[in-house]
């Protein structure tokens, strides 16, 4: 039975691991050792051919793991990923017909929004909950702070630049729920399938913030 969700997405853990996938026999392994270090939310990129069948693996054979797909930037995209069993959507920015797409599909999802603008015009139309991205280029903990004042009901993941040096930062903002990274997914140690390292270095991001 798959694990229940909570009342948002931002409340799943403090880090949510953003994760690219190009060989589907990692997908399994690679969600176990990330839901064993206490990080149950992972975000499966759509940017390998390999992306839909890992979230499907991981959604069939690691019901602790809350899977979701990320970088979703089409309708067709949405619909897939929900079909194939991701449990929330998340995409690098936002069209009126990618966002009627995600409202339709029936699970939580964060718009990518990286100017107030963006951040007004969701409010406008009841989206309260959001990626900001790319965090770090955008302007980081000091945009976010500044947005906190004027528009409070807005919370965020960052995501984009983000490492465990800058997460607790982030983290100790009031409109930030969780943040989104990949430093617990070193490309060594995925190429040498050592999901032990895995494990420890997602430990250590679930420890960042209250979980």
């Amino acid at each position: 039975m798959a694990s229940p969700l909570p009342a948002s997405v931002l409340d799943l853990a403090p880090v949510v691991p953003v994760v690219v996938i190009e060989d589907v026999s990692d997908a399994v392994p690679l969600a176990r050792a990330l839901v064993a270090g206490g990080l149950r939310a992972i975000e499966v990129t759509l940017r390998t051919p390999a992306a839909p069948a890992a979230i499907r693996e991981i959604a069939a054979a690691v019901p602790d793991a809350v899977v979701g797909a990320g970088t979703v930037i089409t309708p067709d995209q949405v619909n897939a990923s929900v079909a194939a069993g991701a449990r929330f959507l998340v995409s690098p920015g936002w069209t009126d017909v990618l966002l009627a797409a995600m409202r339709a599909s029936g699970v939580p999802f964060l718009p990518g929004v990286s100017t107030t603008s963006e951040v007004v015009a969701l409010l406008e139309r009841g989206v309260r909950e959001m990626k900001f991205f790319p965090a770090e280029a955008a302007g980081g903990t000091a945009y976010l702070k500044s947005l906190a004042g004027p528009l409070p009901q807005a919370r965020f993941c960052p995501t984009g630049g983000i490492g465990p040096a800058t997460a607790p930062d982030y983290l100790a903002l009031p409109n930030v729920g969780c943040v989104g990274g990949s430093w617990m997914l070193p490309a060594d140690a995925v190429a040498a399938r050592d999901w032990d390292r895995v494990t420890a270095l997602a430990r250590e991001a679930a420890g960042l913030g209250p979980v």
